[in-house]
């Protein structure tokens, strides 16, 4: 989620406390991995998507700071998941592997310093496995959320726990913008990032796998992604680069769409991205848009494509703007991502930007509080909309603005 962290402190917490596919071929444009709605049955019987981010990575949501007991973690996990069923949402999106780590006990990765303040140290319970439980216990999915490549939200690799795979091979690092990332271009890490992920699937009866918008990194002013040596020795037959790093994120995709069900049968994929694939006036297949980033060009992420080809069963686009806003307008967008979906068998459900409500910062129409209610009474208008997805559970329990609110009485009054 590309937002800057809001700080809600200890009135946050006091709230939330009291509350099968070949590479080879794919590789030869040839075969794909059946669609995920055949795969499980379809999505006849599924009901809408009311759903919140629940963010670890930088205690933006939870835990609201590192190092709290782990009787104190739980209960505040426990608050936000009863403030979902308050709020009538059926869904949780549960960060799960914020960066390169894990809230689980999980064999490849240490555990989020996010957690106890210290990388790697046991915090004495298992998040991810109670988060599923008490999810279930309340009639909530539990989606858990990963990242595939984000390793550190810092760029020092002496500052990640002795055990990390980072450290154990560092030519799977690139330092970018300050942080770290693994490599897409090499095919061990494709496969390690998907074997972490899926452990958990295995372990847990989780509803499905999430990703977000992070593929390759948002693009920063003045500096390079260095990916040199893996294009010399992996791109050979890409003599564009863009088109090798689209490659790689297409194969990560696809992959994982094939194995999931091969681990746990009924777990869907869903991903969340940025909320522009192109701007019309780069492509005529892309929206009425003059957005700064397109995920296509930037994130070498081409989501109309993993879409159109039913490589996941549900998606989540990042739709933060208003209505009428004139390089991103809502209303433009909406139509065209129910165009990409429609006659897929893949489910849209907008992501919407609740942390924008009330925010001074931002433009007039989100100084309404009705302003993402209007977002839902205009999807109601496509039947290719499945419901909807709000950043996130901390604005979804404190609610400053009363947007949340309206949303409910205006659209969540039925179950």
């Amino acid at each position: 989620m590309r937002i800057s962290r809001r700080a809600f402190g200890a009135a946050a917490a006091a709230v939330v406390s009291g509350l099968a596919v070949d590479s080879q071929a794919v590789a030869q444009g040839r075969g794909e991995p059946g669609r995920q709605g055949d795969r499980h049955g379809g999505h006849g019987g599924r009901r809408e998507m009311r759903g919140m981010w629940l963010a670890s990575v930088d205690n933006r949501d939870w835990p609201s700071a590192p190092g709290l007991g782990a009787a104190e973690q739980r209960a505040e996990l426990i608050g936000y998941l009863d403030a979902a069923v308050r709020r009538r949402l059926n869904t949780v999106i549960f960060q799960a592997r914020p960066a390169a780590d894990a809230l689980w006990p999980s064999p490849y990765e240490p555990w989020s310093e996010f957690l106890t303040g210290v990388q790697g140290q046991d915090p004495g319970w298992d998040p991810l496995g109670t988060a599923v439980e008490e999810a279930h216990r309340r009639g909530l999915e539990l989606h858990a959320w990963f990242n595939p490549y984000r390793v550190a939200i810092h760029g020092d690799v002496s500052r990640l726990a002795p055990s990390h795979p980072a450290r154990r091979h560092p030519e799977w690092v690139v330092p970018y913008g300050g942080k770290l990332y693994y490599n897409p271009g090499i095919p061990q890490v494709r496969r390690f990032v998907q074997d972490a992920m899926l452990d958990a699937v295995r372990r847990y009866p989780v509803d499905a796998v999430h990703w977000d918008d992070y593929f390759y990194p948002y693009p920063v002013a003045g500096e390079e992604f260095d990916d040199d040596e893996a294009y010399a020795r992996h791109g050979g037959g890409f003599p564009d680069r863009a088109d090798w790093r689209r490659h790689n994120t297409d194969l990560l995709v696809c992959e994982m769409a094939a194995r999931i069900p091969r681990v746990r049968r009924g777990v869907e994929f869903g991903i969340s991205p940025f909320g522009v694939w192109r701007n019309s006036s780069t492509d005529p297949r892309g929206s009425d848009t003059a957005a700064g980033v397109q995920t296509y060009d930037d994130l070498y992420a081409d989501t109309r494509t993993w879409v159109r080809r039913g490589w996941i069963d549900y998606v989540v686009p990042q739709l933060y703007w208003n209505i009428g806003f004139q390089a991103a307008d809502y209303a433009r967008l909406l139509p065209w991502w129910a165009d990409v979906v429609r006659g897929t068998g893949v489910r849209l459900c907008p992501g919407e930007a609740l942390y924008k409500a009330g925010d001074p910062a931002q433009p007039a129409p989100w100084q309404d509080p009705a302003e993402l209610s209007r977002h839902l009474t205009l999807a109601s208008g496509f039947p290719e909309a499945r419901g909807h997805a709000f950043f996130s559970a901390k604005e979804v329990v404190l609610d400053p603005f009363g947007a949340m609110a309206r949303v409910v009485a205006d659209h969540y009054e039925r179950s």
